[in-house]
Order: C-alpha cells, then sequence, then structure tokens
C-alpha cells in the first residue's frame, strides 16, 4: 500500500468512527419542530467573508425563511469540515478546492457536490525578511494550516516546482509545519517558524509582524484567478431538501453583491464575525488591508478545482481522481437568472 494510499485508509477509519459516534444520517439533516436545521461549516477568514456576512447580517438566515433553521459552525482548516461532512455531522460547508477533490475522492464521487464558488485569491507565502528568495527556502520551517488543505498543497506544490522537497512529517528540504492559522501568527512572532503559506487576513497579519510577501499566489494563476472557498453540500441532504438549498444560494448571491456594494460595512461585519469566533474582533484595518487581495465570486471557477487536484496527486496528498460530476450548478444558475445576473460554468471538469 502506498504513503498517499496508507492516509486515505487513516482517514476513511476515522471517518468510519466518526460516522458511528454521530449515529445514522438520514440525509434530511436534524431538526426541530418539523423544522429542517441546515448545519453549515465555515472558517473564520476573510477568505470566508460570503458565509461570515451571510451569517452575520442574517442574509442566510432571511432567504431561508421558514424552510430551515441555519446551524453555523466554524474550523480551523477543509480536512476537519470534510469530516463533519462525510460523517453527517453537517450538510454543507465552505471549503478550498483540495478539501473538496479530497471529500469527492474518499466517497468516490456519491456524498457531495460544488454547488457554487464563494472566493478566489487571498493566499499567500509569507516569510521572515532575510528570506529574499525561494532559493532560501532550504532548512526553513513554513506553516500551512493544515495537511491536504488548500494553502498545504500550494506550498508543497510550488516547493516540488521548484526543486525543494517535503515530507508529510515536516522532513525535506523545507519544513512544513501545518497548525491552526491563528497559531502559526504566533509561532511566527516567537520566531518558532520562518514563515507559513497562509490566508488572509492571517497573511496580513505576518506582514504586520515584520514578515514580507514572497510569493502572492495569484500571480502562480493565468488572470490571478483561482478558487480558494467554494460551497459544498451533501448530496443526500441537496436530494431531500432541493427547497433549502436554493434559499441558501439565493442568500449567498445576495450576500456576494452586498460585498461588492458595500465593502466598508462587510468588512466591519467580517471583523465581528470573526471575534464571534476567536473571542477579539479582527482590527477593521487588517480586513481592509486583506480585502483587495480577494475577489468574492458565485463563480467556482471550476477548472482551477482540477488543475489543483493535479497539484495534489504531485505532491502525494491524492491518487488520480475522475471528478466528472463534481458540479451541480443547475440550482445556482437559477438563482442567477432569476436575480439578473451571469451564469456559471463548471468547466471542462
Amino acid at each position: 500500500m502506498t504513503a498517499r494510499r496508507r492516509l486515505f485508509a487513516v482517514t476513511a477509519a476515522g471517518l468510519l468512527g466518526l460516522a458511528g459516534l454521530a449515529g445514522c444520517s438520514s440525509g434530511s439533516g436534524s431538526a426541530t419542530d418539523g423544522k429542517t436545521t441546515l448545519r453549515l461549516g465555515y472558517f473564520p477568514n476573510v477568505t470566508h467573508a460570503v458565509p461570515l456576512v451571510g451569517i452575520g447580517t442574517g442574509r442566510y438566515a432571511k432567504a431561508l425563511g421558514s424552510t430551515a433553521t441555519l446551524k453555523p459552525t466554524s474550523f480551523n482548516a477543509g480536512p476537519d469540515a470534510v469530516t463533519a461532512l462525510l460523517s453527517g455531522s453537517i450538510d454543507a460547508a465552505y471549503v478550498g478546492p483540495n478539501p473538496t477533490v479530497n471529500a469527492w475522492a474518499q466517497s468516490h464521487g456519491s456524498a457531495v457536490e460544488v454547488i457554487a464558488g464563494a472566493a478566489s485569491g487571498g493566499a499567500a507565502l509569507v516569510v521572515d525578511p532575510k528570506i529574499k528568495s525561494w532559493s532560501e527556502l532550504t532548512g526553513a520551517d513554513i506553516a500551512t494550516p493544515q495537511l491536504g488543505n488548500t494553502q498545504d498543497v500550494s506550498a508543497r506544490y510550488f516547493l516540488k516546482q521548484h526543486g525543494l522537497s517535503t515530507t508529510k512529517s515536516g522532513g525535506g528540504d523545507v519544513h512544513i509545519k501545518p497548525m491552526a492559522n491563528g497559531d502559526a501568527v504566533t509561532a511566527y512572532k516567537s520566531g518558532a517558524i520562518d514563515g507559513a503559506w497562509i490566508p488572509e487576513p492571517y497573511a496580513s497579519q505576518l506582514v504586520g509582524a515584520g514578515g514580507h510577501v514572497l510569493v502572492d499566489e495569484r500571480s502562480l494563476w493565468p488572470g490571478g484567478k483561482f478558487v480558494v472557498t467554494d460551497l459544498l453540500v451533501r448530496k443526500d441532504f441537496a436530494k431531500a431538501h432541493p427547497d433549502v438549498v436554493t434559499r441558501l444560494l439565493r442568500g449567498q448571491v445576495q450576500t456576494v453583491d452586498y460585498l461588492k456594494k458595500e465593502p466598508a460595512a462587510a468588512q466591519q461585519v467580517v471583523s465581528e464575525q470573526i471575534g464571534t469566533v476567536s473571542g477579539k474582533p479582527l482590527d477593521p484595518a487588517l480586513v481592509k488591508q486583506a480585502w483587495p487581495k480577494i475577489e468574492f465570486t458565485n463563480d467556482p471557477l471550476a477548472d482551477t478545482l482540477v488543475a489543483g487536484a493535479r497539484h495534489a496527486e504531485s505532491v502525494d496528498l491524492l491518487d488520480p481522481v475522475d471528478l466528472k460530476g463534481i458540479y451541480q450548478l443547475d440550482p445556482l444558475n437559477k438563482v442567477l437568472r432569476a436575480a439578473g445576473e451571469p451564469t456559471v460554468s463548471a468547466g471542462t471538469s
């Protein structure tokens, strides 16, 4: 058994254990007094401004109306959110492309589907000023949010492209140290790590702590666009509650429009919502600094997800996988047409 297959075997075993703890998942979500509860995962990152603002302004709850009650749950990174999805602990989640692909691969395409994009950009490798080029990364300790998450794959693929090795255990030419984003900021300030490939606002926090951007990930993609956040839903939930999914998408489309038209107000909501999760509101100036590095969009930028999957294969974090059918964009496109907005495509996947 290959190392990566062993990784998936361990993951699958863990998921089975979680499923046993969670009890049987019926696909109908939890319900109170006959009303469906939509359990929605997200991260306290600026790249997740769409759910943060949708939740914080009440747009999601209003869109759901009397159809469902919203129950948000925060996660540090995609792999944990995917574990919760596949175990039936949540019904939908905003995650990055690599955890999305992993969820699809682990369930052989049977459990989840992508129903919308949410954000592009907003990730960077920020390092100590003494590291002035990628050639000086040898021996460096670099944090990523979690093994196998989107930034972790991006870091490992970039390093491999430049002839620098990494291992899952933190060895190789560059020592990758997966840790929670807030912990990475603390570790950098203490000198325990030399930098991090990390999403916003944490990348800007590292810059504020004296680091400099060695790689803005937008520079690695055609047109500077790549999916960093999309919306994933359990297929059984979507089948059982298509009306809830449509209403959630309507709330998202309205929220993306608000983010574009009222950036200052939206930034304040993001600050407050991150504070709700972390216990301390994020400095609005930091959110404002991070904002221009991210594009909020309903477009899933499907071809970049496929490219990201190939990157994960290249660094032995994913076996080759057929992604045909991973997108179900008909509900989103119906909402977009009703709102008079351009429809989106599943690309060449």
